[in-house]
């Protein structure tokens, strides 16, 4: 890959880092005080004043973090000043989780799940003023300590809110819901004393077998890209310094993880440049751009050949200087050391500290091991002082725009901002949208006391699935919780196992064992019994947070070769249809199951994802219709493993066909059923041509020609009938979710302009290539209405 210029910002920016260490110790204007603790000056100037200071020790001790090595600095689960001045007598950068007890006697080492043995919100309000207390008046210079949390679909720490999972929140296509979630996981977060957030994702996921699929926001680059965008705006506000109640966000992972070789977790991701720049690039680019996103995360995988940690061009050259971030980069949780154990592109931990750090990462998480050599390294002339001063500058700038010199402190009242009446609302409506149905034959929704006895079956139907990098809320509502809420004095609510999928139910353990089989058949003989005796059935099947989720070690695997239901969920379903009463079913899951047998004889499906802590009470509601359901799928549903990879946003290549089986997906992407009929007219544009740089104006009107009031997606694509490069059959350029009253209409606008007709030519230069373009609208991807478009 051919390394581009470095632009002029990044060119100041690296002899800025330069300069540093000549500059002498300044002081503020006025005041008689040192420049770095003065608030009203500019923050280079701050940060210029500090690093100036700064030992060689120092420098290095602001890029490690402490998760396991937060042993250093405890007696059992409390700060110790003590033992925190010897075995850090430099200070340390950052604090990996404090909401966890990782270091503590008997806590877990697992990275998440009831394995994590939480601290109380006190616990860790405690922990975090303690050792802000120390940093700012025991060390030398008096640097505040950065703290980060993880904040997937909430704050992974107890009592916090928990919201439907991401790849369910793409699936509302609803960008201000996406901001009011994040804001509020935001104030948790903040609320706590924790400034940086390891969200969002915005790596396209185009492999169901993967297990980490929840975790993102679908496959399509623009649909990530918007959801990343409202989810930084919403944690870290506008601009890139924090007001009250934001926390930095982190984006990752750069990139190509997504799709990795085999559908494994960290597998190769073997990608040409192209192939980057048109797919994996563009959400990430997307975020810097309009954002003043804190920090990025690089991705564990290999892009040919070159780990992410160790990718020069991609984190130095295209980050910082095509894209001009100047945030921080942060590594992802052991990636640095893998470097060595897993890719073996460096011979010891040493090495590979010196190549992340050469590649652009700043810090190194979760425990700096690698880091920590960086002192020894620079004295025996290994690692150049200045790579030092540029990641020490980046990790101090983040703590300046963060406000951690002149506010490190919890907030007093941070328990009643958390999991509060606010927060448990926006999570009900978040779930409401994120909710899709994908079949109906007329039976939803149900009229509550229309059926005497409603039997609510199913291995998922007496559990709320939250899914992975979930904490314990404050409270949770499962599918049977919420029905026989809503049905209270209507009807008779029963309820039967069905199957168990897994033999436990705790994510953070290693090795997944399915559920006996006899002892499932036996629940199943149950389960009919109870459906013989009732009038509709309410079947909650999926998957568990073990049959899918990160597979972050080998003994801890969590992808997958089937994508079909797992254990004897299939026999369920079929032996509860052989009863003749109507199955309803809701698939609560992370991944998008193939489940062709289930698609094809269920009465009415419903896809609810993994819904967050008021999940029960959403499903109730939408079952019931008191919510008409909108939500589109934000990834294609693959018929069988075989098909995969099923994008919709093939090359024309593709797809062609196979011997005895379908090449279409079983559901397409952008698809969603609603309890009324939705009627989308043809796209008509301000002008039949434009220019390279113009932009066109895309009007569509969207009826509501039913009986309920709704909402509707309505999604716009682009195609390219003939380029220079290979061309996707369609592109997502826009989307807008609307809700219509009966009889309803209103026009959609959408304007698009360079950005939406780009592509990268032969000689990879991006650019707008005079010809026709079909501009295409619908309600899904495969239902479309297109009129042309003429660039000259």
């Amino acid at each position: 890959m051919s390394a581009p210029r470095l632009g002029r910002r990044q060119a100041l920016g690296l002899l800025a880092s330069t300069s540093v260490v000549a500059a002498a110790p300044a002081v503020a204007k006025g005041k008689g005080g040192p420049i770095y603790k003065d608030a009203s000056a500019p923050i280079d100037l701050r940060v210029r004043d500090l690093l100036s200071r700064m030992t060689l020790e120092e420098k290095v001790a602001q890029i490690i973090a402490l998760w396991a090595t937060k042993a250093d600095i405890m007696d059992g689960l409390t700060f110790s000043p003590a033992k925190a001045k010897a075995a850090y007598p430099n200070g340390f950068g950052q604090i990996t989780r404090p909401s966890d007890r990782r270091g503590a006697p008997n806590g877990s080492v697992q990275a998440g799940g009831t394995g994590a043995r939480w601290r109380t919100p006190a616990e860790t309000v405690a922990f975090v003023e303690s050792i802000q207390k120390w940093a700012i008046e025991e060390t030398r210079l008096g640097i505040p300590v950065l703290f980060h949390e993880e904040s997937l679909h909430g704050y992974m720490a107890s009592e916090a809110t928990m919201f439907p999972m991401a790849i369910g929140m793409a699936g509302s296509f609803d960008r201000q819901l996406m901001q009011e979630v994040q804001s509020v996981i935001a104030r948790e977060v903040r609320a706590r004393g924790v400034h940086l957030a390891l969200s969002p994702v915005v790596d396209i996921a185009r492999d169901p077998r993967w297990g980490r699929i929840e975790e993102t926001f679908g496959e399509d680059p623009y649909l990530c890209g918007e959801m990343g965008v409202a989810a930084v705006l919403g944690l870290q506000g506008e601009g890139k310094e924090l007001a009250p109640d934001k926390v930095m966000a982190t984006l990752k992972h750069m990139t190509g993880h997504g799709q990795p070789e085999s559908g494994v977790n960290v597998g190769p991701a073997p990608f040409s440049e192209r192939e980057l720049r048109e797919n994996f690039f563009p959400p990430f680019r997307e975020v810097v751009k309009r954002t003043g996103i804190g920090a990025v995360m690089p991705s564990y995988n290999e892009i040919d050949g070159v780990p992410s940690h160790a990718n020069r061009w991609l984190l130095t050259e295209v980050l910082r200087g095509e894209w001009h971030f100047d945030g921080a980069i942060v590594s992802d949780y052991g990636a640095v050391h893998e470097l060595n154990s897993i890719h073996h592109v460096q011979p010891d931990l040493e090495s590979a500290g010196r190549a992340a750090l050469r590649a652009g990462v700043d810090c190194e998480l979760p425990d700096g091991t690698a880091y920590r050599t960086l002192v020894d390294q620079v004295r025996a002339g290994k690692v150049p002082v200045e790579a030092v001063d540029t990641a020490c500058r980046h990790m101090l700038t983040l703590k300046f725009r963060a406000g951690l010199f002149e506010n490190p402190w919890p907030r007093k009242d941070y328990a009643t901002l958390t999991g509060n009446a606010e927060a448990r609302a926006l999570a009900l409506k978040a779930a409401h949208k994120s909710i899709a149905l994908l079949k109906n034959d007329g039976t939803l929704p149900l009229t509550a006391g229309a059926h005497k006895r409603v039997a609510v079956i199913g291995p998922n139907a007496a559990v709320a699935r939250l899914g992975g990098y979930s904490s314990e809320p404050r409270q949770t509502v499962s599918l049977l919780e919420g029905v026989r809420a809503k049905l209270k004095g209507k009807a008779e609510v029963v309820h039967a196992q069905g199957v168990f999928i897994t033999q436990s139910e705790d994510r953070s353990v290693d090795e997944v064992l399915l559920a006996d089989p006899e002892k499932n058949r036996q629940l199943i003989a149950e389960a009919v019994e109870v459906a013989k005796g009732s009038d509709i059935v309410l079947l909650a099947i999926g998957d568990t947070e073990q049959t899918s989720r990160e597979a972050f070690a080998k003994n801890h695997l969590g992808d997958r070769t089937d994508i079909d239901l797992v254990g004897e969920q299939n026999a369920l379903f079929a032996a509860l249809k052989a009863t003749g009463k109507p199955v309803v079913v809701c698939a609560i899951n992370g991944r998008p199951p193939s489940y062709p047998a289930v698609a094809a004889d269920a009465n009415a499906l419903l896809e609810c994802w993994y819904p967050g802590q008021e999940g029960g009470t959403a499903m109730a509601d939408v079952l019931f219709g008191d919510v008409n359901p909108g939500a589109k799928l934000p990834v294609s549903v693959a018929r069988e493993v075989g098909q995969v990879p099923v994008f919709y946003n093939a090359k024309p290549s593709a797809r062609r066909g196979y011997l005895f089986g379908d090449v279409t997906p079983l559901f397409p992407f952008g698809f969603g059923l609603s309890y009324t009929r939705f009627d989308i007219g043809a796209p008509k544009l301000s002008a039949p041509r434009i220019g390279t740089g113009g932009e066109v104006t895309v009007e569509v009107e969207v009826r509501n020609v039913g009986d309920r009031a709704g909402d509707e997606v309505v999604q716009l694509y682009v195609h390219d009938q003939t380029a220079s490069v290979t061309r996707p059959v369609k592109e997502l350029k826009g989307f807008e979710r609307v809700t219509l009253n009966p009889g309803e209409s209103r026009t959609v606008r959408f304007t698009l302009g360079p950005d939406a007709f780009s592509l990268w030519n032969i000689d990879m230069k991006e650019v707008v290539e005079p010809g026709l373009f079909d501009i295409m609208v619908g309600p899904d991807s495969q239902t479309l209405k297109t009129a042309t478009l003429e660039i000259v």
